[in-house]
Parts: structure tokens; C-alpha cells; sequence
């Protein structure tokens, strides 16, 4: 299929709360009602008045569902779904039996499986059973615990003898929800307020951000690979650039269980290009079979694309740090301080060298400090570095990362330089960024940085240059959504 539906999953624990919810969803392609978490379930006040197609849900809780009346009962509610009018109704395999509803009504039948511990070995043979039952849809999900289990699991599903609908649970899962018309899925699920199933997401984001019903089997894959991604910012600013450029593209969080994984879905998927964050910038160098200089100096990428089936690599760290501070100043002959001993650190303190600054690594364990500086060619310091030793500090540590937002790494008596720098961007303004500007301090914060590298790779991968104060704008909702800017 060409084109797939976004089915909003409705839940709530009284029949006019789920109206309510069901009524605020008048422009949706489809709706789950799950009646199972109503405390007394009606399905002819469910279905009356409803703006939109929906799927009457009524799910066991021997399949992961709420449901606490007896099998008998909730067969019925099933029943009467079918006989008001329902467009679907959601039956468990496992339940559903040649007279369930009279043996009627299988055109608007949906079978479903759902495993939540993973993908059972006798899938093939139960979706054969499913099959066979004739109902008009077969859906299955299931818990993925790798990436490469998605496709894997679309794979055993084909060839397609009836509509089907599938779903890898988990947060390395996502990528099928949102790849469902790509994969050949009749629709993909979101939820509307509460989160009906493991890796699920709010149709909000489903529906802006990754733009599900636009996508087709022609639309470009691009992602960011780690281990955790949940939190990336970069799937709203790539989408966002994506958009605004017309380029019929998706970015996806990607969240391997190894590197190995990722090659294989990668490859799999004819994944275009993909940023990569910790814990997989040394293995992506690895992989490249290309890299430039900068990827070269640090051996670590953040970049990687396959334009012909060959990897190539790059990393744009270094130039999305330095991009800030290009209208700060001349930096040649001041003196700055970087705070931190990790990758980051060593990227920051190597860009800084070249562009001509006196710097000086700091970090708590010294002798990470030293050996870092070593290979950087600069020098070190002990924690925290003087006042008045700098003109630059740069934070390149996660100190003040959400939810720590009262931490800092430095004491505010200590900001006596006239630039802070920090790397972290969630909150927008953290505590060392607060107390800068309340000493008199120019600041940077880290979502310039973030903005800067991702248009460096957005370019990379497509020759377009992107818009980035759109991209910005994304990044600052993303963040809004648990920290108000």
C-alpha cells in the first residue's frame, strides 16, 4: 500500500470522559475506543454521535489489557459493537471462535496478537491460524528489544493475504509505527493522552512531527542512532527541515541494542543517513569507509550516509561549536577554559586550539584531565579553574542537565571570564547559564550548537541548506513539552 492511517488510541476510566476524549478527535482518520479501562463500559454511548471510523476495543487482560468483568461479559460488549455499526471491533486470536458474533460480521473484524515479551517463535504458524479465521484485518504485535526486530517482524506477516496491521512495541519499535505505510501496514497507532502501549506516541507527534500520513514507500529514512534517543531533540529539528525544504524525507529515533543492530536495520531499511550519538560515534567511524579530517583528528563521527551503498563519515561537532562564536569576536590569543575530559571535551578543545585560543582542560579526575589534554595538545588544570584565568569557559560535562536543573558545574563567584559557553540544551537556560548572566557574562547556550551541527548534516546529506531558525523553533516546542522557554 501507498498511504496508511493514524488510529488514535482513546482511554479513560468513565464513559464520559471517553466520549469527551473520542468527541476532541473530530479530525482524526481513526479511532481505538478501548472500553476495557471504563469502569462501566457502554458501547451504545460510545458509538453515538462519533465524528470519525472507529475500532471498539475491548481488550483481556491476559493480553495486556484492563478488562476485570468475565470473558462472557466482554464478548458481549464485542458483540454489540459488531451489531450497532462499529467499523471494526478488536478481537483477541485467541478468543475469537467460528460463532463468535454468529459467524457475521468478519469483514469488520480485526485479529489481533499481541506478546510483550517479544517475537514468539511459532509466529509464522499463529498468523497462518489468523489468518485462516477471515477476518478482514490481522494484527499482530509485538515487544522488540533490537532494531533489526521490527523489519523482521513485518517480514513474517507477508505476503499480505489480508490487511494487515503491525506493530514493534518498545522504543526500539518506534520506527515501524512510523514507517507503517512504508511497511505496508493499514494504519499505525498513537495514543491521545495516555499511553496505551510500550513506545507508543502522542498522535500530536505522530502527526506533525513525523508526518505519518505523508509518508509513502518512496520517502527517504534518516534517523539518530544511540542508546537512549528517547530524549533527542534531533528528530524534530531534521523533520522540521525536512518540511520546510520539501523534501520527502523522515527522520526517526533509532535506539540500538548494539551497533550491529543498526547495520542491519540500517541496511535493511535503505536507511540514507543517520546522526549518531553516544555510546556508537567510535564504532561509526569504524564502519565508514570515508571520513574527513575532523572525524579523522577526534577518530569518533557523528555523521554517516550511504549514498551507493558505501559508508561515508564525517564529524560536525566541531564545526557546530565554533558556528556561535564566529559573530563573538576575534578568538586568536584569548585564553579559554573547557570544562570536562569526555569526547566532547576533546572536540571543543581541539577546534578551540586551531582557531588560535590558550586552552586549558579541567575535569574532576585529574588524570583523565591530563591524559586528555595530552592527546588534545593543550593544557590542563585542576577542578574548577581559577577566576580570572579565562576569557572563555566552555561546559562540556551533562552538569545541569534536566532533571538536575539546579546544578552547575561551576560556582557563580567563579564566573569572572567574559563568555560562558554551554554545551547542554535541556533546560534552554540552565543554572551556569543563569548565573553568567547574572555576573555580567555574554552566554551561549547548547541549542545553538545542536541547531549548528544538525544544518551541517542536514546539507551533507541533501545539498539543501535548511532554514535554521525553523529548526530552532522545533527544538524549543520539543523542549517546552517539560521544561517551559
Amino acid at each position: 500500500m501507498d498511504q496508511t492511517r493514524l488510529c488514535i488510541t482513546v482511554m479513560a476510566p468513565t464513559m464520559e470522559a471517553l466520549r469527551e476524549r473520542r468527541d476532541q478527535l473530530s479530525a482524526a482518520e481513526l479511532v481505538e475506543l478501548r472500553l476495557d479501562a471504563v469502569d462501566r463500559p457502554d458501547v451504545r454511548g460510545a458509538l453515538e454521535g462519533r465524528r470519525a471510523p472507529v475500532i471498539v476495543t475491548c481488550r483481556a487482560a491476559w493480553e495486556g489489557g484492563h478488562f476485570a468483568g468475565s470473558e462472557a461479559d466482554r464478548l458481549r460488549l464485542l458483540e454489540e459493537a459488531l451489531e450497532l455499526g462499529a467499523e471494526y471491533v478488536d478481537i483477541e486470536a485467541k478468543a475469537l471462535t467460528p460463532g463468535f458474533a454468529g459467524g457475521r460480521h468478519r469483514d469488520r473484524i480485526v485479529v489481533s496478537l499481541h506478546d510483550f515479551a517479544g517475537i514468539p517463535d511459532d509466529l509464522p504458524e499463529r498468523v497462518r491460524s489468523m489468518r485462516q479465521t477471515g477476518a478482514r484485518v490481522v494484527k499482530v504485535a509485538a515487544m522488540a528489544h533490537r532494531l533489526i526486530d521490527g523489519p523482521a517482524l513485518v517480514e513474517i506477516l507477508k505476503p499480505h493475504e489480508a490487511p494487515t496491521v503491525v506493530v514493534a512495541m518498545g522504543e526500539a519499535g518506534l520506527p515501524t509505527r512510523v514507517l507503517a505505510a512504508p511497511l505496508g501496514s493499514l494504519w499505525t497507532y498513537a495514543a491521545d493522552t495516555t499511553l496505551a502501549a510500550p513506545g507508543q506516541v502522542s498522535a500530536e507527534r505522530m502527526r506533525d512531527e513525523f508526518r505519518v500520513s505523508n509518508l509513502t514507500a518512496r520517502t527517504a529514512l534518516y534517523g539518530v542512532v544511540g542508546r537512549p534517543v528517547s530524549h533527542s531533540l534531533s528528530p524534530a529539528i531534521h523533520n522540521r527541515a525536512f518540511d520546510a525544504c520539501g523534501i520527502d524525507a523522515v527522520y526517526v529515533p533509532l535506539a540500538a541494542a548494539d551497533f550491529e543492530d543498526f547495520r542491519q536495520f540500517a541496511e535493511r531499511m535503505d536507511l540514507r543517513g543517520a546522526s549518531v550519538t553516544a555510546p556508537f560515534k567510535v564504532p561509526a567511524f569504524e564502519l565508514a569507509g570515508a571520513v574527513d579530517r575532523e572525524g579523522q583528528q577526534a577518530q569518533a563521527i557523528n555523521t554517516l550516509r550511504r549514498p551507493n551503498g558505501t559508508w561515508e563519515g564525517r564529524n560536525t561537532d566541531a564545526a557546530g561549536f565554533m558556528a556561535p562564536l564566529a559573530s563573538r569576536g576575534t578568538l586568536r590569543g584569548q585564553r579559554a577554559a573547557v570544562l570536562g575530559a569526555g569526547g566532547a571535551a576533546r572536540s571543543v578543545a581541539m577546534a578551540l586550539r586551531e582557531a588560535g585560543m590558550d586552552v586549558t582542560i579541567s575535569a574532576r579526575r585529574e588524570m583523565q584531565a591530563a591524559e586528555l589534554a595530552s592527546r588534545a595538545g593543550v593544557a590542563w588544570t585542576s577542578w574548577p579553574p581559577s577566576p580570572g584565568s579565562w576569557d572563555l569557559l566552555v561546559n562540556a560535562t551533562p552538569i545541569g542537565t534536566a532533571p538536575a536543573i539546579d546544578e552547575s558545574p561551576v560556582a557563580a563567584d567563579l564566573l569572572s571570564g567574559r563568555l560562558v559557553y554551554d554545551l547542554v540544551y535541556n533546560p534552554p537556560r540552565t543554572r551556569l547559564i543563569a548565573d553568567a548572566i547574572a555576573r555580567g557574562c555574554e552566554t551561549i547556550g547548547g541549542l545553538d550548537m545542536l541547531v549548528a551541527q544538525a544544518a551541517a548534516q542536514f546539507t551533507w546529506w541533501t545539498g539543501a541548506s535548511p532554514p535554521e531558525a525553523a529548526m530552532r523553533d522545533a527544538a524549543l516546542a520539543r523542549l517546552s513539552e517539560t521544561h517551559p522557554v
